[in-house]
C-alpha cells in the first residue's frame, strides 16, 4: 500500500485501496458530473505532463481562483503538487487591489479561474500582473485556454519519466502551498505549509471524524482555497469517500436532498441559518402539533451527552426524537450523521441541538497557521463538550501564557509567512506558534476559547471587554443577525446591530406594527428598537456590569463579504464596519 508522505500521495491511496467509481461529483447543467478515482488519476498526470512540458518549474506559483467547488480544482492541485510546484489558493470574493498583491508578493506565473466572472476581474489587472504569463479557465470562456486543453496536450505528451522524477523530488518538509490569510486588519499575509503540515494534520483528525471508510458520502461547499475544507478534502480521499460538490450556498438545501450525505463542514452561519428555517417551519404549524414541535425544539437545546441529563430526559428525547427531531434529519438528505464545525464561535445550544436530533455537531478549532485543526470535539469516547472546541488532536502540545494566550507546537505549525521573517518571528517563539487567541484548558482536558487576544479592549475606566462572548450570547436571539461591541476609550461598551430583517417583519406584521418598506425605516421604529433594547437587557444579567452592552445603533445594510463587512472566512472586518458606521458610532457615545 502506497505510504502517504506527500499530498499528492493521497490520490494515488484512495485509488490504490478503495478503486472509487465516484470520487469526486460537480452538478453541470443539471446533472452530476462523476469522476472515477482512476479517471482523477489520468487526469491528474495528463496535467502535469502538459504543465512541465509548457515550462512550469520546481517551486513555481500557480494561483487558482474558482467561485464554487468543483471536480477540477481538485486535480489541478494534485497535478501542480506532485511535479514540485506550489499551488497558490486564492478567494474569489477579494478586492482588485487584494488579487494584484496576492499574485505580485506570491510571484505566481501562472493562474487559474473557474469562470468568466473571475477571468474578467483578472483581465481587468493583468497589466497589474508582469509575471502571470497565462490565465488558464474550468469553463469555456471564448479567447481563454481551458483545463481541457492542458488534459489533451498531457495526453498527446510522452513524458511520464519527467513526471516521475519530479514527483521522487518532492519531500515531505517540502512547501506545498501559500494561504493568504483574508485579514481583519492590514494585508494579507502569505501562510507557508508543508507536505508534512497538512498530512500530519488530516492524519491526526481520522480518529476524531467518524466515517464508514470507502462508502460514506460527503457534500463539500466551504471554500476549497479554505484549509479547513481543504484538509478534509484530503480526508475525505484517504478515507475513500466520495465527495459532492454543492453548486453554491443557495442551492445548498437542493444539494443535500439530492446526495444524502453522511457528512458535511460547516460554519457556525451557516447551521444558524438552518436552525432558524427549521424553527420558522415550527412557528407556522396550529394548535398541538406547534406546541410538540417547540416542545420537542427546547428539549434538544438542553441536550447533553452519555445520558446526563438522567433517564426521564432520554425518554423524554426518545419521544421527541420519533414525533419530530427526525424530520428535521430526514428534511437534510436522511443519511446526515456528521457534522464537522469550526471557523468562528458556534452557540452551544446549536450544537446541543444537531446532536440531539442524530446529526451530532463537532465544533473544532485551528487557524490556516495550524494547518488547521488544533482541537476538536467527538461523541465518542467522553470526548464532547459544550461550550469548548474538544480536546487537542493526537500530535498537538496546547499550553495557556500568563496572559491567556494559547499557545500550540505540532508537526502542523507552518514553515512561517512567505517572505516575511519578522511576522513569523513575533508568532514562533521558542517552538510555539502563538494563536492570539485567549483560552483555558478545564480539568477534563477541553479547551475553551474566550475571545481574540487583538479583539480585546479597554474602556476607559481601565475595565478589559472580551467582544466575542457579547457578541455570541446577543446572536443566540433571532432578532439579531450581526453584532459587533465596540467601545475601546470609551465610558462604556456599545454595539453595532444588523438586525434579523426577514425575521423582524415577520414579527412586526404578527404585532400589527407598520415598519414601511425599508430597511431604514425598519430600524427607525422606536418599537423595533425597544424589542431589541429588551434583548439585550436580558443578555446583559450573564455578563458584569462593565462589560455589558450599555448603547446601540442599528444598521441598515445585510453585513456581508460583498460589501465589506466580512472576511472571506464571515469575520468581522472590525476597523472597516466601525469606519462604515462612524456617524451611528458618534451618536452612541455623543461624539
Amino acid at each position: 500500500m502506497i505510504k502517504v508522505e506527500r499530498l499528492f500521495d493521497v490520490a494515488y491511496y484512495a485509488h490504490q485501496k478503495y478503486n472509487l467509481q465516484v470520487i469526486f461529483a460537480t452538478k453541470q447543467n443539471g446533472t452530476w458530473k462523476k469522476t472515477s478515482s482512476q479517471e482523477y488519476l489520468n487526469q491528474v498526470n495528463a496535467i502535469s505532463k502538459a504543465l512541465i512540458h509548457l515550462g512550469v518549474q520546481a517551486n513555481d506559483k500557480i494561483a487558482v481562483i474558482t467561485t464554487a467547488n468543483r471536480t477540477e480544482w481538485n486535480i489541478l492541485d494534485i497535478a501542480i503538487l506532485q511535479i514540485g510546484a506550489q499551488n497558490v489558493p486564492i478567494y474569489p470574493t477579494v478586492s482588485a487591489e487584494e488579487f494584484e498583491y496576492i499574485f505580485n508578493h506570491s510571484d505566481a506565473n501562472l493562474c487559474f479561474v473557474s469562470d468568466a466572472i473571475i477571468y474578467n476581474k483578472i483581465k481587468a489587472i493583468e497589466e497589474k500582473l508582469p509575471l502571470v504569463k497565462d490565465i488558464y479557465s474550468f469553463d469555456v470562456i471564448e479567447n481563454c485556454k481551458n483545463i481541457q486543453d492542458l488534459i489533451n496536450l498531457g495526453n498527446s505528451l510522452q513524458n511520464e519519466t519527467e513526471v516521475e522524477l519530479r514527483k521522487n523530488n518532492v519531500k515531505s518538509d517540502d512547501l506545498a502551498t501559500i494561504i493568504y490569510t483574508s485579514g481583519t486588519t492590514g494585508k494579507p499575509k502569505g501562510v507557508m505549509l508543508s507536505h508534512k503540515n497538512i498530512i500530519s494534520n488530516f492524519l491526526a483528525c481520522q480518529d476524531r471524524v467518524p466515517f464508514v471508510y470507502g462508502k460514506d458520502v460527503a457534500l463539500s461547499f466551504l471554500p476549497c482555497c479554505h484549509v479547513y475544507e481543504r484538509m478534509l478534502l484530503y480526508l475525505y480521499q484517504y478515507g475513500g469517500l466520495s465527495i459532492y460538490f454543492a453548486e453554491s450556498i443557495d442551492k445548498i438545501g437542493e444539494n443535500i436532498i439530492e446526495v444524502k450525505p453522511n457528512v458535511m463542514c460547516v460554519v457556525p452561519r451557516l447551521l444558524e441559518k438552518v436552525y432558524d428555517r427549521i424553527i420558522e417551519k415550527g412557528a407556522a404549524l396550529t394548535g398541538l402539533k406547534r406546541k410538540l414541535f417547540f416542545w420537542s425544539a427546547e428539549l434538544a437545546e438542553e441536550f447533553e451527552p452519555y445520558g446526563r441529563n438522567g433517564a426521564w430526559y432520554e425518554f423524554k428525547l426518545s419521544i421527541a426524537r420519533k414525533l419530530v427531531l427526525s424530520k428535521w434529519k430526514q428534511a437534510l438528505g436522511g443519511n446526515l450523521n456528521t457534522v464537522v464545525c469550526g471557523s468562528a464561535a458556534l452557540q452551544p445550544r446549536l450544537g446541543r441541538a444537531f446532536t440531539a436530533a442524530e446529526m451530532v455537531c463537532m465544533e473544532g478549532y485551528g487557524l490556516t497557521e495550524t494547518s488547521p485543526v488544533i482541537a476538536v470535539n467527538d461523541l465518542r469516547n467522553n470526548n464532547l463538550k459544550y461550550g469548548t472546541v474538544g480536546k487537542p488532536i493526537v500530535g498537538v502540545e496546547v499550553k495557556i501564557a500568563e496572559d491567556g494566550e494559547i499557545l500550540t507546537k505540532s508537526d502542523s505549525v507552518m514553515l512561517g509567512y512567505y517572505k516575511d521573517p519578522e511576522k513569523t518571528a513575533e508568532v514562533l517563539k521558542n517552538g510555539y506558534f502563538h494563536t492570539e487567541d485567549i483560552g483555558e484548558i478545564d480539568s477534563d482536558g477541553f479547551l475553551k476559547i474566550t475571545d481574540r487576544k487583538k479583539e480585546m479592549f479597554k474602556t476607559s475606566g481601565g475595565k478589559y471587554v472580551a467582544p466575542q462572548a457579547l457578541e455570541n450570547a446577543m446572536k443566540a436571539s433571532r432578532f439579531i443577525e450581526q453584532i459587533m461591541v465596540v467601545g475601546e476609550g470609551e465610558k462604556m461598551p456599545g454595539a453595532l446591530i444588523q438586525p434579523d430583517f426577514t425575521f423582524v417583519r415577520q414579527w412586526t406584521k404578527r404585532k400589527r406594527i407598520n415598519v414601511g418598506t425599508t430597511n431604514e425605516e425598519l430600524i427607525a421604529n422606536e418599537l423595533v428598537k425597544a424589542r431589541i433594547q429588551k434583548v439585550i437587557t436580558e443578555i446583559n444579567k450573564g455578563f458584569g456590569n462593565w462589560e455589558q452592552v450599555k448603547v446601540f445603533e442599528l444598521t441598515p445594510d445585510v453585513w456581508s463579504i460583498e460589501s465589506g463587512h466580512l472576511t472571506p472566512t464571515l469575520k468581522f472586518k472590525r476597523k472597516k464596519i466601525k469606519e462604515m458606521y462612524i456617524q451611528e458610532y458618534n451618536r452612541m457615545y455623543n461624539i
